[in-house]
């Protein structure tokens, strides 16, 4: 785990990156939001005829936001215009309904419609059709559940997105990815030797990591449609810590071709490379701002780790972090206000974030040894690692703290990132005429 800035950034080797089976994984969640909305969400009209049911995935990721209050149904499948129901909802606590159908084509392509209902007002607030072949089911589920999220909470959801993060299975490590709950993970990449620091490219297509193949710490670009990947980092020394550029053309990474550890920017499909900064500290750990005029990164020229921002183009480097003796891994949340990072607590390493316009810092987790913290494209959530027992697992917390996820399946892992918005389903929206 990440005890030393200088264990993290040059001795690579001592992060084991253990394993996450690829089975369903448990998720507990304690705390709630500061505002919950009651909701109920019926079973689909025609939803037996699937291979999956979508229903208990929906309810799923509304209840893990921390967002929602899940109203029992009793296995009700109402009509798809209940209006004449809702005050019966409403009598059960719930302030809206969802209902919906499903109709399957002879090539098994799913048609499922889903509408959410006022219950106080009986106003129609939305109504979506998603279009779904037999192996997107869990997808669809996803981006109907993003739907409903942003629909009451007028935030973009994120339960149609990606997650990555690395296994290692006996002596095999591999670069996993799945959905942002957890499931259906899948190795995109596997070796004998250690894989590290896992980046989404802004498009979602590319991955840069951190492999040991050769023997020493090069940068790889991973084309997840390809299949291939290439070396886009390999100077002399270690090349460590690789970040995307927002427009996905650069990559600063950590190299020591000097001796010590400093940033450079490369053309992230390989190239020369810049210096960004020059210090007689170490420098690690880069993250772009949304808008590519910044660098933030971690570094020890003051005499202990702290956080620091820079000019992209070049230029002086000012302190971010003034509270504690340690603070590392700087990412920037999706809108630029915000950075999450990890701090060490009275000897314990948790998650917190720092308000990039008031300077104020919250700590979110509790662990002992949290690390590798990432924000969901909303900034609602930040996805890290943790220990529970003496192994890895996944752990999300809210940015304002008050809800906390923990990922549970065999194994250990490490080093998780969370995706960009990616590609949709095709998507209708539908009128409704009582």
């Amino acid at each position: 785990m990440m005890r030393t800035l200088l264990s993290r950034t040059l001795c690579l080797l001592a992060l084991l990156l253990p394993a996450l089976a690829q089975a369903d994984v448990t998720i507990e969640i304690t705390g709630a939001g500061a505002r919950q909305f009651p909701i109920a969400i019926a079973g689909l009209n025609g939803e037996p005829t699937l291979k999956e049911a979508l229903t208990p995935i929906i309810r799923a990721n509304l209840a893990r936001s921390g967002r929602f209050k899940l109203v029992e149904t009793g296995g009700a499948v109402p009509a798809e215009n209940p209006l004449a129901e809702l005050p019966a909802w409403k009598g059960r606590g719930a302030d809206s309904l969802a209902v919906g159908s499903v109709r399957v084509d002879a090539a098994g392509t799913a048609y499922i419609r889903l509408r959410v209902f006022d219950t106080l007002s009986q106003q129609h607030l939305g109504g979506f059709e998603i279009v779904a072949k037999p192996n997107q089911l869990r997808r669809a589920a996803h981006q109907l559940a993003d739907q409903i999220y942003e629909l009451m909470t007028g935030d973009k959801g994120v339960f149609s997105t990606r997650i990555a993060y690395v296994q290692k299975q006996g002596k095999r490590y591999s670069l996993q990815i799945a959905d942002a709950d957890g499931h259906n993970p899948q190795a995109v990449l596997s070796s004998n030797e250690p894989i590290m620091s896992p980046s989404w490219s802004p498009d979602g297509s590319r991955m840069a990591y951190v492999s040991f193949e050769r023997k020493k710490p090069i940068v790889y670009v991973l084309d997840l449609y390809a299949g291939s990947a290439k070396a886009v980092a390999n100077f002399k020394g270690s090349n460590s810590a690789p970040a995307w550029s927002p427009d996905g053309r650069t990559l600063a990474v950590t190299l020591t071709l000097d001796g010590i550890s400093q940033l450079y920017l490369i053309p992230s499909d390989g190239g020369q490379a810049r210096r960004l900064q020059r210090s007689a500290g170490i420098d690690t750990e880069a993250s772009f701002s949304p808008d590519g005029r910044y660098v933030v990164f971690t570094s020890d020229r003051g005499g202990s780790p702290q956080l620091y921002r820079a000019p992209a183009a070049g230029g002086e480097a000012e302190r971010l972090s003034f509270e504690g003796s340690y603070n590392v891994s700087p990412h920037y949340s999706a809108d630029g206000k915000m950075l999450t990072f990890v701090r060490r607590e009275n000897g314990a390493f948790r998650v917190a974030t720092l308000d990039l316009l008031s300077r104020q810092s919250l700590t979110l987790s509790e662990g002992g040894y949290d690390e590798s913290p990432s924000f969901a494209p909303n900034g609602k959530l930040i996805l890290y690692a943790t220990e529970v027992g003496g192994r890895g697992t996944l752990a999300m917390v809210s940015s304002d703290g008050l809800v906390k996820q923990r990922l549970s399946a065999e194994g250990d892992v490490r080093e998780p990132a969370w995706g960009p918005y990616t590609g949709q389903l095709p998507l209708t929206r539908l009128s409704f005429n009582p």
